[in-house]
């Protein structure tokens, strides 16, 4: 009798024990929506074909100077903690795999030995969880959900990846091309102090002339040097980023300057319904909604009687077997679950709210994206139309009066400094415009992102520049 109550019991268990765990744990959905989404390719490094078919990648893209999209890529493909958290889909999975299964039969043994003498008293019992078998489509469905929002996680994990690399390159060019304008300031006031030196030795100016100038040019030097450091702090960036060491790190180049606004302007039409149909903040919502509905379900099933046992029991008693079946269930006197259900049912309405919320902030923010897109284009397109040609045609015409020595060199100077400056305020608005439109293509692609999340700061200012204005003008 024993043989025919476990016989059955070892064989739903050793069924429901040879589930595998699937070795890509759904990486290729993960792959197929990034391609669709973003154009890039990802890859699962764990020691194979793939990683020398990714390093090759990256070695192929490092040789020629890098654009937006190639840091991107390069960071995609070689970003190690972005590699860590694929691990969470094979967790995910092997979680799924776990909910499918039977929970172990438990096994018992006592003995008791009589003080007199005699045969041991022996007792055996083998029991398995009943109510497992019923509760098993729920846990994995729970389980499934949460593997499903996992893929949808890990995609966010690699759009963030993208607004990231993407505002690191952004960021390097940027602070480059600002570090050739401080070099030229450096010259001008240089040549501005060294012509002032000249006139003091002369006894034509002042002492307190001189001093000016000597501060102006020793703050532009300064200026230079914190430029000088911002580029290498910003590539440094970038290199954790893309996951550079050694060799790597140093060999790479990128463009001197930023490109500019490009003629044709991005389509702004259906924006909000745009990125309210492809965004993974509120997929990823929806799924937590789906999840915890799932648990839910199983909380309202398990809440009155987790668990039920059957099982068997042999008991040898004076060279005699003694074999029954044993059930054990907890009596639901004082916790009937209701508690738990109501926390699930909370935590279910929370989720539900979240949803709403995400998706009022979703527009919100695409209609500041849009905004802000607007505003920096046409600052950009204003600087390149108006005041860098009005600064270029200020400096001729000063020239002109120079060498007609109808104006002196620090005039002259002065309408250099200011040209430089324009300059400045146009790689500034150059900037920030691509840190808007990366914001604004992030959300359309999916994922939700701030000016402060996409790595919009700051530009390095130029103080030295900034204070040339009261102290030229007598020039």
């Amino acid at each position: 009798m024993v043989k025919r109550l476990i016989l059955p019991l070892v064989s739903v268990v050793w069924i429901g024990g040879c589930a595998p765990v699937p070795p890509d744990a759904g990486f290729n959905d993960v792959q197929n929506q990034v391609h669709t989404r973003i154009g890039h390719d990802v890859v699962w490094r764990r020691d194979g074909d793939t990683d020398a078919r990714a390093d090759q990648a990256v070695k192929e893209l490092l040789v020629q100077p890098l654009t937006a999209d190639a840091a991107v890529q390069v960071a995609l493909l070689n970003n190690r903690r972005l590699q860590a958290t694929y691990e969470d889909l094979g967790v995910a999975q092997a979680e799924v795999v776990q909910a499918g299964l039977l929970k172990n039969p438990v096994f018992d043994a006592s003995a008791g030995f009589i003080v007199g003498g005699g045969s041991p008293e022996l007792t055996f019992s083998v029991a398995q969880d009943f109510l497992e078998v019923f509760f098993i489509p729920l846990r994995r469905a729970v389980a499934e959900a949460d593997f499903e929002r996992a893929k949808l996680k890990l995609s966010a994990a690699v759009l963030d990846m993208d607004v990231d690399a993407r505002a690191g390159y952004y960021r390097l060019v940027a602070d480059q091309q600002m570090l050739e304008m401080h070099r030229q300031v450096v010259d001008a006031t240089a040549a501005s102090y060294e012509a002032k030196r000249k006139l003091h030795e002369a006894g034509n100016i002042r002492d307190l002339d001189l001093h000016n100038e000597k501060a102006l040019y020793d703050q532009a030097r300064l200026d230079l040097a914190s430029a000088q450091a911002a580029v290498v702090d910003s590539r440094e960036r970038l290199n954790r980023l893309m996951g550079l060491w050694g060799e790597q790190a140093t060999q790479w180049t990128v463009p001197q300057r930023l490109p500019d606004v490009p003629d044709e302007a991005m389509d702004l039409s259906g924006l909000e319904t745009k990125a309210v149909e492809n965004s993974l903040d509120l997929a990823m919502a929806r799924q937590e909604i789906v999840a915890f509905g799932q648990r839910l379900g199983l909380t309202k099933a398990t809440a009155l009687i987790p668990s039920l046992e059957l099982g068997a029991e042999a008991k040898r008693e004076d060279h005699d077997w003694d074999v029954g079946p044993s059930v054990s269930l907890p009596i639901p006197l004082f916790d009937q679950g209701q508690a738990r259900v109501a926390a699930a049912q909370a935590e279910l309405r929370r989720r539900q709210q979240a949803y709403i919320a995400t998706a009022v902030e979703l527009r919100s923010h695409v209609r500041s994206a849009r905004q802000r897109l607007l505003t920096t284009r046409r600052t950009a397109e204003f600087y390149r139309a108006e005041i860098l040609p009005q600064r270029d045609q200020i400096v001729r015409e000063t020239l002109l009066q120079y060498n007609a020595m109808q104006v002196g060199v620090f005039q002259l100077l002065f309408a250099k400094q200011q040209q430089i400056n324009a300059a400045q305020s146009y790689v500034e608005s150059l900037h920030t415009y691509w840190m808007a439109r990366s914001e604004l293509d992030a959300m359309l692609q999916g994922r939700m992102v701030d000016s402060m999340r996409s790595g919009a700061l700051p530009m390095t200012t130029m103080p030295g520049m900034a204070g040339t204005t009261d102290n030229t003008g007598g020039h």
